[in-house]
């Protein structure tokens, strides 16, 4: 299907989504608070409940290949660990040699690897950290000015590191990225304990910029639901694979301001993927956006839905993100959606994932609030009042809860 060659959009109208864009946060704390809150007696249990989690999860020592040991080891409160997340990011976005290697040789100087390599009896924290201390110290020869190290940045040099820098990069990412393709994800996904889970798909990448990359990612999702559904098996929804689908990877004008065009070339696009992922009865979520686009992807969620052809399939869903301060209102809009079309949706609830843009937006604005929280402590109370609020809704809704947090999972659960 072609972006020049548009479907009209199916005519029922719902009511708009309207919400307060950016309220303070004394506004909705006491509301999220009452939603959200307790009895005392069960606070004790939940306690007790998340250290289990937390030191079931510890003692699987090297788990993923000892991944977990190495981000335990390298954490956010050390400056090693910020180095590390932030020079993997970057890495990613650089595309010449310079500049690699001076992001390099800033983010691995001042770490103090060795440190690290004497107190864990782990091989690959033990490893990582022999192998980052001596980039950290092949990149300042100076400080070894005799032995094997210093010899070895004679021999070897920056791009040698650089190179190895970009291997090990590329080691730690593998234990988060299934595959490059939906089939090496696959084959990852069905092999070893991988068979104890169920897994939603997703495609990395950026939004669209032209009809190119539209047309691209639509024949990527394309694929890879035909893929998906010849290997999900025979069991039925909810517990089947899914895919996960970016709205503004499948347009290149993703915003408010086209919402017009938006409507009449993305839904049709859209309705022809949730048919396919229909035709293998697969999960069919739509990924959550930025708080400018929230609008315009429950208008077009709403004209797929009301496609005559996906009547009665209830793997369609959408993510919905805590951290924004119209995750509840969003949630009573989906609620109204599966009354008029009397069918259940699943909804996937997650804290969110644009934060710095976000702020970033709304200070360039100059608004007098955010749109999303700014203290967890915000984010984490409307997410749990959000959490009651889906489970209240079943069974037209059916939530999915995402989180990394073993306090959050012992509430819920």
């Amino acid at each position: 299907m072609s972006l020049a060659d548009p479907v009209a959009p199916p005519a029922e109208q719902v009511p708009a989504f309207v919400a307060p864009y950016a309220p303070p946060d004394d506004a909705i704390a006491a509301e999220l608070l009452a939603s959200a809150w307790l009895p005392r007696g069960n606070e004790a249990r939940i306690d007790a409940r998340a250290r289990q989690l937390i030191e079931a999860i510890r003692s699987r020592s090297g788990g993923f290949g000892g991944i977990e040991d190495v981000l335990h080891e390298y954490s956010l409160s050390t400056k090693e660990g910020l180095a590390l997340m932030v020079l993997a990011e970057a890495l990613l976005r650089v595309s010449d040699a310079a500049t690699a290697d001076q992001l390099i040789e800033d983010k691995l100087a001042a770490a103090d690897w060795a440190h690290h390599a004497t107190k864990s009896d782990t091989l690959l924290v033990t490893a990582s950290a022999w192998a980052l201390g001596i980039s950290a110290r092949i990149i300042q020869p100076g400080e070894t000015p005799e032995g094997v190290l210093a010899a070895l940045a004679k021999r070897l040099g920056t791009p040698a590191v650089r190179g190895a820098t970009r291997r090990a990069m590329r080691l730690m990412g593998s234990h988060f990225v299934l595959g490059q393709t939906i089939e090496e994800a696959l084959s990852r996904a069905g092999s070893g304990t991988g068979r104890l889970y169920r897994y939603s798909f997703d495609m990395l990448g950026e939004g669209s910029r032209t009809a190119v990359d539209a047309e691209r990612y639509f024949a990527s999702y394309a694929n890879a639901i035909n893929a998906i559904g010849r290997a999900a098996g025979n069991a039925p929804l909810p517990g089947r694979p899914g895919i996960s689908v970016k709205l503004s990877a499948l347009h290149p004008r993703y915003e408010a301001i086209s919402r017009e065009r938006v409507l009449r070339e993305l839904v049709p696009r859209v309705v022809d993927l949730a048919r396919r992922a229909k035709g293998f009865d697969l999960n069919f979520t739509v990924d959550a956006e930025e708080a400018d686009r929230l609008e315009l992807s429950l208008d077009v969620i709403a004209a797929a839905v009301a496609d005559r052809s996906l009547a009665g399939w209830e793997g369609f869903g959408l993510a919905i993100q805590a951290y924004q301060k119209r995750a509840r209102g969003v949630i009573d809009f989906v609620l109204d959606l599966a009354e008029r079309h009397d069918r259940r949706f699943m909804v996937r609830l997650v804290k969110g994932a644009y934060w710095d843009t976000e702020v970033k937006r709304a200070q360039e604005r100059g608004l007098d609030d955010y749109p999303v929280f700014t203290r967890k402590a915000m984010t984490d109370l409307c997410y749990m009042a959000c959490v009651r609020q889906l489970l209240a809704a079943r069974p037209l809704l059916y939530p999915q809860f995402a989180t990394h947090n073993a306090l959050t999972v012992a509430r819920i659960v």
